[in-house]
């Protein structure tokens, strides 16, 4: 077994109660880390809590920019290669 498995259980609410109780579900969502907002008993929207830009990972340091710095520079003007292609037409 596995002892790295941890179960969380989230917390839902439905639009009612959001509505009924704005406040109070707001200031919960940081202590329950995320709360699934339910329309008739079914998942449609998620509050979680603010992740101020210091905390996150920016895009700068994801992986996809790292390849798309990678790729050989663009050699040609897109607008040449759209005439060509109405003039195909």
């Amino acid at each position: 077994m596995n002892s790295n498995v941890h179960i969380v259980h989230m917390k839902e609410i439905s639009i009612r109660d959001l509505h009924l109780n704005t406040g109070e579900w707001i200031r919960k969502v940081n202590f329950e880390q995320k709360i699934v907002i339910t329309e008739r008993g079914r998942p449609v929207a998620t509050l979680v809590p603010f992740q101020s830009a210091d905390k996150s990972t920016s895009f700068r340091q994801r992986k996809l920019v790292q390849g798309f710095a990678q790729l050989p520079p663009i050699q040609h003007d897109s607008t040449q290669g759209i005439s060509a292609d109405r003039d195909r037409a």
